[in-house]
């Protein structure tokens, strides 16, 4: 049997009414996370790109900020860079590093196409969650110069066949056509990043969402596209380390979606530890004049991504700014804290963050490597023109597995995103439609509620 066949046999399996609260309350909280995220990039420049074309092409599907309805397929794009433009949304590291929530716009569009009510689109977003955070377990895509997103492919593809009542050879069929079809480059998240960078994860979704509905009027596609001579495990990964039997079910309750991680500060989430280093050493520092240099001792991941050539000590775009070690340690050390202003043009080219990134080195260091993917640990080191050395090293922040996001943590940063667009009135509503997502039979009321001050 196929991968791709056992996981539209895991898809069409896949528990609906059954699933646990704790897990449920996960997904809620992910869900809330990521309304947080859209409200946070109204207005960018992006977001107002895929906004525009979402309203050129009716549909029955909400477009978050908009009084317009679109497609499917255009109202999950534009949600979906709504979701990861800041880069703030949760995120899983594997062998692959991933954003699990990116799926998220893509089953809430098709559940509001499909009539699907909350709890359907609970279990759709649970089992995404489970099949691209175990595919980003199983195998690595960006040493060989492939993009994460690419198992978003096979997770959105499977999740939406899913909410759609496809029968397993539909949803396998989704699953090979949106895999073979539209495999992404990890040119999107090198050098000086593009605005694409934001809008990769939301176009894989866009495409398996196309590919199911081809596959629910019986295109067949490339099979096997995993196995196959000139299929992904030949020609991308490798074999892939994959024992659907092992995935998560009721009996074992060992759903993916509980080892997610969320993130305090709008950046990538590989450097918050880095962050809340040089917060630490800010404290003790007093002078920053007096920093005669900064070195930040990382991963291998770490160094390889996130300080990998020149453009990440001279960043030009948020894009590229926001995946930088070197510039978000100088950029916490000047103003004790990561916000969505750390990021704008002036923050970006300020001559005194240019200072401290031109006495910073980042290396390699092999324990933190080790530690690497369970523990995403960075060690700063301060030297003083005094000669005195400063040590922060980090293993684990809030928002990981062992110090998780709570409630009250979730709610406090939908307010701060949403305070800008929204009422506190149309904030509540926001949070009691969330709270009560198993039993909502419609979405309406959500996308009045987000409409804020926006477009129409």
């Amino acid at each position: 049997m196929t991968l791709a066949r056992r996981l539209a046999l895991y898809a069409r399996d896949f528990p609906v009414t059954d699933i646990p609260e704790p897990i449920r309350a996960i997904a809620r909280s992910r869900f809330l996370d990521s309304l947080a995220c859209v409200l946070g990039a109204y207005g960018a420049a992006p977001v107002n790109a895929a906004v525009a074309h979402a309203s050129s092409v009716p549909g029955v599907c909400g477009v978050f900020g908009s009084a317009r309805k679109s497609t499917p397929e255009a109202a999950a794009f534009a949600n979906g860079v709504m979701v990861r433009f800041l880069d703030y949304n949760d995120g899983y590291m594997g062998l692959e590093p991933g954003h699990p929530s990116d799926n998220i716009p893509a089953c809430l569009a098709v559940a509001q196409a499909e009539r699907a009510g909350g709890e359907e689109l609970i279990a759709a977003i649970v089992l995404a969650y489970e099949i691209q955070m175990r595919l980003q377990d199983a195998a690595s895509l960006n040493k060989k110069g492939w993009d994460h997103v690419n198992y978003i492919n096979v997770a959105t593809a499977a999740a939406v066949g899913k909410l759609m009542k496809l029968e397993p050879d539909a949803i396998e069929q989704a699953i090979n056509i949106s895999l073979s079809g539209h495999l992404a480059l990890r040119q999107v998240r090198s050098g000086n990043l593009s605005d694409w960078k934001g809008c990769s994860a939301a176009n894989a979704a866009r495409n398996a969402i196309f590919s199911a509905q081809l596959a629910r009027h019986g295109m067949t596609g490339p099979a096997p596209v995993f196995e196959g001579e000139m299929g992904f495990e030949n020609q991308v990964t490798g074999a892939l380390n994959l024992d659907v039997d092992r995935f998560g079910t009721l009996e074992n309750g060992d759903f993916a979606i509980r080892r997610s991680l969320t993130k305090t500060f709008p950046t990538n989430g590989e450097l918050h530890t880095a962050v809340w280093a040089a917060l630490d050493l800010r404290e003790r520092v007093g002078d920053l004049a007096g920093i005669e240099a900064i070195r930040i001792e990382t991963s291998e991941f770490n160094r390889r991504v996130l300080a990998d050539g020149a453009d990440k000590w001279r960043p030009r775009t948020r894009e590229t700014a926001d995946h930088s070690l070197p510039y978000n340690v100088a950029r916490a050390l000047l103003d004790g804290d990561i916000t969505l202003d750390s990021y704008t043009p002036a923050k970006i080219a300020d001559p005194a963050a240019a200072a401290l990134m031109d006495r910073t080195t980042v290396t390699v260091d092999p324990a933190l490597t080790a530690l690497f993917p369970k523990h995403l640990a960075n060690r700063v080191i301060v030297t003083l023109d005094s000669g005195e050395h400063l040590v922060s090293e980090v293993i684990s922040g809030p928002g990981s597995v062992e110090t998780p996001m709570t409630e009250a943590d979730f709610e406090r940063k939908f307010r701060k995103m949403a305070a800008p667009h929204l009422t506190e009135e149309a904030q509540d509503a926001v949070l009691r439609f969330v709270a009560d997502l198993g039993r909502q039979p419609g979405y309406e009321a959500l996308f009045d509620a987000m409409a804020g001050a926006v477009s129409s």
